[in-house]
């Protein structure tokens, strides 16, 4: 589990990197006008309801990237990480991210009960990234 940390050892430092994020969200917001990867996913397990929008430059690169929505604090603390990290990826760097990169990014692995609500970000993005590249295919 590399330098990840079970939820039961969480200490203070990864509480409060937790907290932050929940509090003062980054890239949380309106989601961008013609976004490219646009999804909306809600977890039937708890109710966190998450909205993401990315619009891509030229060049297939990351340019802005807004989510919105409600849920508990590891969710929302979970996708303000993930929305930093998106910035500048291409697609198929986005189609490469998995769950040990949004536990990397959160200090720790969250027991099971959690997972869904740490992953819920990244199901948006890989459900919205999945219908743009459909659409792609089929120009």
């Amino acid at each position: 589990m590399s330098q990840l940390h079970e939820m039961g050892d969480l200490g203070g430092m990864y509480l409060d990197n937790i907290l932050e994020h929940f509090h003062a969200p980054h890239n949380f917001g309106e989601l961008p006008a013609g976004a490219d990867i646009l999804h909306q996913e809600v977890s039937l397990s708890c109710g966190d309801d998450l909205s993401l929008g990315l619009t891509l430059d030229a060049d297939g690169r990351v340019d802005e990237v807004k989510f919105n929505g409600r849920g508990c604090a590891i969710s929302v603390a979970a996708a303000s990480m993930l929305s930093d990290r998106l910035k500048g990826l291409t697609v198929p760097e986005l189609a490469k991210l998995d769950k040990e990169d949004v536990f990397e990014l959160l200090g720790f692995e969250p027991g099971i009960s959690r997972s869904n609500c740490a992953l819920l970000g990244l199901k948006t993005l890989q459900t919205g990234l999945n219908k743009y590249l459909r659409k792609q295919d089929e120009k």
